[in-house]
């Protein structure tokens, strides 16, 4: 792909140019490449992962829409925030979907964490978070991580899915300081990996 100053004696063309080149806008560059028709395999296994894709798809749009628990800004903020640790930092809608397919291939359960929300207090944090439906067995219990980077969520306090749906209580914390949160589920052990979002909050006196 070639960046392009003032294309075809044109300023942001765009298109197709007999069937070789194609002109387009990209991150606010004009830039040309190859002309490609792409290929469109039908084997099992890529059957098998559109479908995959196909479900979470679904799942995060009836997520979005559900009436008692709905996924929440801060939800797509979290997801997005973990998504920015990746090698390839991508939006939360592509988090989502990568961390639930890959359970999918592993043969694992997924959900998708929604309705999160965290509270300040003095010296703590509450998080509440939930999910509106899993793949498996109901999820039981986990841990929630915490600490002062993204990067190092060093502690942990063990939470029940009752006690988090309802609001955990992370204390001890120092007022004024940013903490990030994260729900690790440990049991059933088919969900160990199908992590929520990684929230933030500020204890305050």
């Amino acid at each position: 792909m070639s960046k392009l100053n003032a294309p075809l004696f044109s300023f942001g063309a765009s298109g197709k140019l007999a069937n070789a080149l194609v002109y387009f806008g990209w991150k606010g560059l004009d830039v040309v490449r190859s002309y490609v028709v792409p290929a469109n395999p039908k084997s099992a296994k890529q059957l098998t992962q559109r479908g995959y894709l196909t479900t979470v798809v679904a799942r995060i749009h009836a997520d979005e829409k559900d009436v008692g628990q709905p996924m929440t800004a801060a939800d797509r903020s979290a997801y997005a925030l973990l998504g920015s640790l990746k090698p390839t930092p991508r939006t939360w809608f592509n988090t989502m979907c990568k961390n639930a397919i890959d359970q999918m291939v592993a043969g694992d359960g997924w959900t998708n964490w929604v309705w999160g929300a965290t509270t300040p207090a003095s010296g703590q944090v509450t998080l509440r978070l939930s999910y509106n439906w899993a793949s498996g067995d109901p999820i039981a219990s986990g841990k929630i991580y915490y600490g002062i980077s993204k990067t190092n969520l060093s502690s942990s306090i063990a939470a029940t899915v009752a006690e988090i749906t309802a609001g955990k209580v992370v204390s001890g914390l120092t007022n004024g300081t940013k903490y990030y949160f994260q729900f690790r589920p440990l049991l059933p052990a088919a969900y160990v990996n199908c992590n929520s979002g990684i929230y933030s909050d500020i204890p305050t006196a």
